[in-house]
């Protein structure tokens, strides 16, 4: 990849962030699609480049293999500073940004891994696979309260006036399930800033060929 980068990952997935941030830096990348989501056969494909077989996963131009969407936000924004993604060390926001980039990962997105197949847990009782959905869902709402109550926007984005990779993740995850209107409900603060993001100019394209705005994901 000595051209760019190389992206796997799918539309509306977990690459989208990664993706959204390549977008506004303006590095050379491409998109090899593998749709973990849709099968067991996808999933398979990932396992040669992610022993998960889970996206995203980056490869940088040096042939390095990154996955783990924050470890990945992370290293871009750090690898381009002068997109100015991310607060440096030793910034004010920093630990701020430290903080909530590893919440995002580790009390939300972890969740689909469970609600997505529920019985990867709890086996073929429907039962138990309905309670499951639902419980995850509430957790994940709960998650996003706690996120707006610790966190006030310090400018028209979470970290000030320039949009980071902190708000490119909180924008993409909060239009999954249980959708934005409930991520609204919940965290008001921050959908307003999930909104400023849909709405980057910069972006414009990118959202409509990647995430487009329609049926369930529109705000």
């Amino acid at each position: 990849m000595a051209d760019g980068y190389l992206v796997y990952g799918a539309e509306g997935s977990g690459s989208i962030p990664v993706e959204a941030a390549l977008t506004l830096i303006g590095a050379p990348y491409r998109v090899e699609e593998i749709v973990t989501y849709a099968s067991e056969e996808e999933r398979r494909k990932m396992a040669p480049h992610n022993p998960m077989r889970q996206v995203p996963v980056l490869v940088t131009p040096e042939g390095e293999t990154i996955t783990e969407s924050a470890a990945i936000l992370i290293w871009l924004a750090e690898r381009h500073p002068d997109a100015k993604l991310a607060p440096s060390p030793g910034d004010p926001m920093r630990a701020r940004f430290l903080r909530w980039m590893c919440f995002i990962p580790a009390s939300i997105y972890s969740m689909y891994w469970v609600r997505d197949v529920p019985a990867r847990l709890v086996g073929d009782d429907r039962a138990a696979q309905a309670e499951m959905d639902r419980r995850t869902l509430a957790r994940i709402a709960d998650c996003w309260a706690v996120m707006e109550s610790h966190i006030a926007p310090a400018g028209d984005f979470l970290l000030g006036d320039q949009v980071s990779v902190l708000d490119l993740y909180m924008a993409v995850v909060s239009r999954w399930r249980p959708l934005r209107p409930r991520f609204h409900e919940v965290a008001p603060r921050l959908g307003e800033v999930a909104r400023r993001v849909d709405a980057l100019p910069a972006l414009a394209a990118f959202w409509s060929k990647r995430f487009p705005f329609e049926g369930d994901y529109a705000d």
